[in-house]
């Protein structure tokens, strides 16, 4: 299936990604909702279809029903999840409005490799897990960015983080089990007393 991928363009796999999308919604695509929903003309439609049935990834006769085949829906899937992982980094770490991350995504989706998207995917996740970021950090960021900002600001950040991580501190005994916690939480304990059960 690499080779087959690595065989077709990007225009080609943004009509596998409108015949996935459209498959979702109604089980099959027919030309024309394939023509409305890319906003091209039923001409180039039927070329594409062509193109790609002859690639495997497409069953399609003349005036009969869309459908992908195993490849096709996998190559499909694929194209799919890279969008949605871009738009999401789009939206949700650099704060870039939807419309504009939808579009960005769907040109970015055709270059980036597995390497590159995968740490994409886990820069985000650090983001929102590392005690120096978090939401809060992607928050300001976004304010940043229509805003600016001055020594005053971050001096007040830095600020409430150090507060924020005292308070995690508190959270945690010396053992790295939550204060918060019933003692009798901890395995090897006694569920009344909280003291170590006899072995």
């Amino acid at each position: 299936m690499a080779a087959i991928v690595q065989e077709i363009t990007a225009s080609m796999e943004d009509y596998l990604e409108a015949i996935y999308h459209i498959s979702r919604e109604h089980k099959v695509a027919r030309a024309k909702q394939i023509a409305s929903r890319m906003e091209v003309a039923m001409s180039s439609v039927t070329g594409a279809l062509r193109h790609l049935a002859q690639h495997g990834l497409v069953n399609y006769d003349p005036y009969e029903y869309i459908t992908l085949t195993e490849d096709g829906r996998k190559v499909a899937a694929e194209i799919v999840r890279r969008h949605t992982i871009l738009k999401s980094f789009l939206v949700n770490v650099l704060s870039v409005a939807g419309p504009v991350a939808e579009e960005a995504a769907c040109r970015m989706e055709h270059a980036i490799t597995g390497e590159v998207l995968e740490r994409f995917v886990s820069f985000a996740k650090f983001v929102e897990a590392c005690p120096r970021a978090g939401t809060d950090w992607i928050r300001d960021f976004s304010r940043y960015c229509e805003n600016g900002t001055n020594n005053e600001q971050c001096v007040k950040c830095l600020l409430n983080l150090l507060e924020k991580t005292r308070e995690r501190q508190k959270t945690y005994d010396a053992d790295g089990w939550t204060a918060k916690g019933s003692e009798s939480e901890r395995p090897g304990t006694s569920e009344q007393s909280g003291r170590p059960t006899e072995q």
